[in-house]
């Protein structure tokens, strides 16, 4: 018997925003007008997004006086530094993880006091005594369960979890582990007009995701794995810590790295996966043309893209969280069976597979 995703709950704050609203309050934040202005627009309107969470409310209101976490002047001073934005990651966190925990485990037939091994996954908050300790308490999980953080990671990190869950499951046929994932992206907004900026801010979201894993015929199956850097993308993804938030690298030649990359790939994964015999593929939406390359790469019809372009329409990309959302669909999704390729993209630059089983 195989370890199995058999339950995945999800989660996000508040109302869904328009990516038109963000698109408004990206022009007020980098004071834009005119032709900067248009293409600003141009650029989410072309993005694939509809609507996205956030914590905060700020980036559905276009008037500076209306708004409560960024300053209340048009050149956003002082910029909110990076303790403050960990404050609303304590504050808010907590709370998305435990609708996602309690969704995924309501539709399971797993009670709380089974559960054995907690993974907690974000890249875009710590704390310590971490959430994973509040999360205990607040669905009255065993003082003896297992705890394990996973930070920092970036997109792919969930990946990394699930592999983690696989091991523990091998190593201990009875254990029942959950996975919890969130992601704050949204706080840790930069003002300053760049490149990288305008690309991050263009795509990230908030929401928080969990999933059981334990040995059952049921659900999604963990079949194997793989890691592969692609070298070449070192520089184009990466986060670092500064004081104003969490700063992101995030290159326009991602898309690209990673078609070729995939492309040079390919016989590692028929060797590795059965690839010419994979007919379902959840692809992680780091981004409407990601998603382009990737389906262009495996040479894979729109069709096996849809789950991943309506979770990046509806809810944008949530960094790790982002590929429960799409895996999901996938166990919803009865005309689903057989191989599915999972796929992820991280700092690195970072591919991680996954082979499951439905």
């Amino acid at each position: 018997m195989n370890s199995s995703i058999v339950s995945i709950g999800l989660a996000n704050p508040g109302l869904p925003i328009d990516q038109s609203s963000i698109a408004s309050f990206m022009q007020s934040a980098h004071q834009l007008h005119g032709d900067e202005a248009r293409r600003l627009n141009f650029l989410y309107k072309k993005s694939g997004i509809s609507s996205r969470h956030s914590v905060l409310t700020d980036f559905e209101k276009k008037e500076f006086e209306d708004y409560s976490f960024f300053p209340k002047s048009e050149n956003l001073e002082p910029f909110p530094g990076t303790k403050a934005r960990m404050e609303v990651f304590r504050n808010t966190a907590p709370k998305l993880c435990e609708e996602a925990s309690r969704e995924c485990l309501n539709n399971s037939e797993v009670t709380p006091s089974e559960i054995t091994h907690l993974i907690l996954v974000s890249c875009t908050g710590m704390v310590a005594p971490g959430l994973e300790l509040g999360l205990m308490k607040s669905l009255g999980l065993s003082e003896a369960v297992e705890r394990y953080c996973i930070h920092f990671m970036g997109c792919y990190a969930a990946f990394t979890g699930l592999k983690l869950a696989d091991k523990i499951l091998r190593a201990e046929k009875e254990a029942k582990v959950l996975l919890v994932s969130v992601e704050l992206c949204t706080i840790h907004f930069q003002k300053e007009y760049v490149e990288d900026n305008l690309l991050a801010n263009s795509l990230f979201a908030d929401g928080a995701a969990a999933a059981l894993v334990m040995n059952s015929s049921r659900g999604l199956k963990i079949k194997s794995y793989l890691s592969q850097v692609i070298r070449e993308g070192e520089e184009d993804m990466a986060w670092g810590i500064g004081d104003f938030g969490f700063e992101m690298q995030l290159s326009k030649y991602v898309p690209a790295l990673l078609d070729e990359g995939i492309g040079r790939l390919k016989e590692v994964f028929e060797r590795r996966f059965n690839l010419s015999k994979v007919k379902n593929f959840a692809i992680h939406p780091g981004g409407k043309q990601i998603l382009q390359k990737v389906q262009e790469a495996f040479e894979i019809p729109a069709e096996a893209n849809k789950h991943a372009l309506e979770v990046l329409k509806n809810f944008g990309n949530m960094s790790s969280a982002t590929i429960l959302f799409v895996l999901q669909r996938f166990l919803a999704d009865k005309e689903i069976k057989g191989d599915i390729l999972a796929l992820g993209f991280g700092p690195g630059l970072t591919l991680e597979t996954l082979h499951l089983e439905k």
